[in-house]
Parts: structure tokens; C-alpha cells; sequence
């Protein structure tokens, strides 16, 4: 009741009292009013304390006058502060969907390096479990040595490479670690999957000295017989077979050389589009007429008396049109013939034949060769892998074919497929997609 009421109410009954019984009356009627709005205040003021206390200050109330501008003005404030208390939820929502999002592993510690909380790609990095770890402590869980060592560390500037959870024990995981402090005694765990950029490094230093080693051994043989020309007196005949040996090492080097360029050209130029069109009938005359070639040099025969060792049976030619790049093309099918004339025995039989289905056009090279056995396989278009090093180098292989066709083939949207059986031969297919066909007229 406001103020200014309460006081016209006393002057009300004070004046009635002294109007009927004088002084004592006017007294006792202010006192009476004056209790009963003090009762009644009390009991409203108990009303509001209910109403703060329950549980929906929304709903509106059945009250009038200042008591009902009393709840009003509540709930505007409790609606304010309920949109900001959404607003920072939702920041906070947004917030944690970013963390999840993240290619990194974020995990989160208290003062004692428990862990609070940690993102998807850290329970993946560390093998986490949201229910079963958190307020573990993390070198419990991350059992690594090396981790073990840095936790212990007072500063962690720079970061530490340790092995991850993987699911394969043939294809382990390598991760970046570092620790952040931030807050008071907290730390942020930030994890990183950096297996592609190892295997890339390992990759390039095999590369390296694969390279050094193929080109040191021709280099060498070369130099060998130059100083036995300059030292030694020769007669005509032995000098020419010397020279015909220096002329087979150095056309290996140039093949070598010759591969590393092609392997660089594909690595560094845009895909190929589908403006050139190959016409695959020209383009196997000529990696028929290069095989028969290549089978008469392995011969071992000398001039006009060379010729085919093996049985090359190349399959009509269909008069497709392929839209790529001849020179690609050419360079991945003459790969796999030669590769299958290399490693055939004399008197083995090579197939080569196109085919096509509904989604896909493949040229299929089989041979009756050794076969591979099948932990080889995974790792046969590698720069430089040899099944057979030895073999390889009589034949003149650089290592680099395979290499190159799949590289030819994945530039055409398509892949390199190998099917292989020891003692029974080899079969290398190159897939192109059906949209790399030019539609018949």
C-alpha cells in the first residue's frame, strides 16, 4: 500500500475518533489503521517472497496496483538475464562445435594434468574414452615414454613427436604434442596427426638415395672402364667391347634420367583435360612393334639374327578414340608391355587386350611370368621397389614404370590394378573411367 494511502487512511480514523470521543479515540483509530496496514503489507510482502521462491516467475499474477508493478518489473529482469544466459550458452555451443570440428586434437587439464575435457579427434589421437577417462590423469593414459618425459618438463616450448593409437599394427600413427598453459596451473594438450607429413619425409630420403644409388652404379662402371682404356693397352676388338659395355650403362643413365623427368612433368602439370583425342589403334602399333623390339635385345642376339623370344599376343586394337594425353598414354602402356617382356622368360607368352563395361575402359596386360607373391604388391608402383633387384638390373629397368603409370593413370581419373600369382603370372590392368571414351559415332 503506498505511502501517501496509508497516511490519509490514519488522518481518516484519527479524525473520526476525535470527532466521536476525543484525543484518546483519534489515537486509538490511527493505531488500528496503522497495524492493519502493516498486516497487510506483511502478508503481501510473504506473497512475493512465495512467488520469488517458486519455480515459474513467467506466468503473470493476479495482482494489482504497485505489487503487480512490483512482479512485472521481476520478470522483465529475469527475462533479461534468461536471453543472456542463452546468448552465452549459445556462444559457448558454438564455441565447443569449433573445437570438435578442428583437425587437431584439443584436450583439455586441470592443475594436476587431469583431463577435464577433450575433443573427437584427441579421444581418436590418444584412444580416449569420454565416460571412462575424464579426471584421469593424462600420462596414465598417454603411456609413451617420450610424452612421459616432456609432461614432466617445466617448459614446453617446442613440441614432441610420439606414436598414436592406431588400428592397424602395419600402419602406425605418428602425432605432434604440445602442451599450453593457460589460466592458473591449466594446460591445453594440442594433438596432431602428422603420419602423411613422416611419410612423405621418409619417402623423399628414400627418394634421394634411391636416385644417388642408381645413377652412382652406372657412374662407377663407366669410370672403371675409362681408366682401364687409359692405362691399359687394349687390342681393337677388346676395346670395342668395352665401349659397347660403357654405351649400356650410359643409355641406363639416360632412361633414368629420362623417367625422373616424367615423374616431374606428371607431379607439376594440371590434369589433362579431354580436348586431345588418342586413337588407340596407332597407339598400340606402336607399343607392339617397341615390344617385339625389346624382346629381340633381350635375346642376347647379335645384328640380323635377333629376333622375338617371346609370344607377343596383342589382341585387335578396337577403333576407340581416348581423350588424354598421347604422350602420358603411351608412356604408361609401354611401361607395363615392357615390364611384362622383361620379366617373362624366353618362350613365355604376353597378352595385351582392351575392354569396356558401363563404367569403365581397361587395358589388361597378362604375362606367364614367376607371378609376385602378395606382400609385394601393396608396394610394386613405388619409386624404385623392386621385387628382384638383381633381375631388374639386367633387364635395364630403372624402377620408375610403375611408378609412372599410376601417376598416367590417376591424372586420367582412373587406377593402376595388379593381380598376381606365384608361378603362375601377372596380370596389370590400367582402368580409365567410360567418360574418358569418346562416344561412337
Amino acid at each position: 500500500m503506498p505511502v501517501l494511502s496509508l497516511l490519509l487512511w490514519m488522518a481518516l480514523a484519527a479524525g473520526l475518533g476525535w470527532w466521536f470521543s476525543g484525543g484518546l479515540a483519534a489515537t486509538l483509530g490511527a493505531l488500528v489503521v496503522a497495524i492493519f496496514c502493516f498486516g497487510t503489507m506483511v502478508w503481501k510482502l510473504h506473497r512475493l517472497e512465495r512467488w520469488l521462491a517458486g519455480p515459474d516467475l513467467h506466468s503473470d499474477v493476479a495482482w494489482r496496483g504497485l505489487w503487480r508493478e512490483i512482479a512485472q518489473r521481476i520478470q522483465r529482469l529475469v527475462k533479461q538475464r534468461d536471453r543472456q544466459v542463452a546468448a552465452h550458452e549459445q556462444r559457448l555451443q558454438h564455441f565447443l562445435q569449433a573445437i570438435q570440428a578442428s583437425p587437431n586434437g584439443v584436450t583439455l587439464l586441470d592443475e594436476q594434468g587431469r583431463i577435464e575435457w577433450f575433443n573427437d579427434t584427441a579421444a581418436a589421437h590418444l584412444g580416449l574414452d569420454i565416460r571412462r577417462d575424464l579426471l584421469q590423469h593424462v600420462v596414465h593414459l598417454v603411456r609413451d615414454p617420450v610424452f612421459s618425459r616432456y609432461f614432466a618438463q617445466n617448459q614446453h616450448d617446442a613440441e614432441v613427436v610420439i606414436e598414436g593409437r592406431s588400428l592397424s599394427a602395419a600402419h602406425g600413427v605418428k602425432l605432434s604434442v604440445q602442451l599450453h598453459a593457460y589460466g592458473e596451473g591449466r594446460q591445453l594438450l594440442l594433438t596432431r596427426d602428422i603420419t602423411s607429413i613422416a611419410l612423405a619425409d621418409a619417402m623423399r630420403r628414400d627418394f634421394v638415395a634411391n636416385v644417388s644409388h642408381e645413377i652412382r652404379t652406372p657412374l662407377t662402371v663407366l669410370s672403371g672402364f675409362v681408366e682401364t682404356l687409359q692405362l691399359i693397352p687394349l687390342p681393337e676388338k677388346e676395346q670395342h667391347r668395352y665401349l659397347d659395355l660403357m654405351a649400356v650403362q650410359a643409355s641406363r643413365m639416360q632412361s633414368l634420367v629420362a623417367d625422373l623427368l616424367t615423374l616431374s612433368q606428371l607431379e607439376g602439370s594440371l590434369p589433362p583435360g579431354m580436348n586431345e583425342k588418342v586413337q588407340v589403334q596407332e597407339l598400340m602399333t606402336q607399343v607392339a612393334s617397341d615390344a617385339q623390339s625389346l624382346s629381340a635385345v633381350l635375346s642376347g642376339q647379335d645384328g640380323d639374327q635377333r629376333r622375338c623370344v617371346h609370344e607377343l599376343l596383342f589382341e585387335p586394337a578396337p577403333a576407340w578414340v581416348v581423350l588424354g594425353v598421347r604422350s602420358e598414354l603411351l608412356s604408361a602402356i609401354s611401361n607395363l608391355v615392357s615390364n611384362a617382356v622383361r620379366y617373362t622368360p624366353a618362350g613365355g607368352t604376353i597378352r595385351v587386350a582392351w575392354s569396356r563395361d558401363a563404367e569403365q575402359v581397361t587395358l589388361s596386360v597378362s604375362d606367364t611370368g614367376p607371378g609376385i607373391a602378395p606382400e609385394h604388391l601393396p608396394r610394386l608402383s613405388e619409386r624404385f621397389y623392386r621385387v628382384d633387384r638383381s633381375r631388374s638390373r639386367e633387364t635395364g629397368g630403372t624402377g620408375l614404370g610403375l611408378a609412372i603409370t599410376k601417376h598416367v593413370a590417376q591424372r586420367h581419373g582412373g587406377e593402376l590394378r595388379i593381380e598376381s600369382q606365384v608361378g603362375k603370372g601377372s596380370t596389370f590392368m590400367l582402368v580409365l573411367p567410360i567418360s574418358r571414351l569418346e562416344p561412337q559415332a
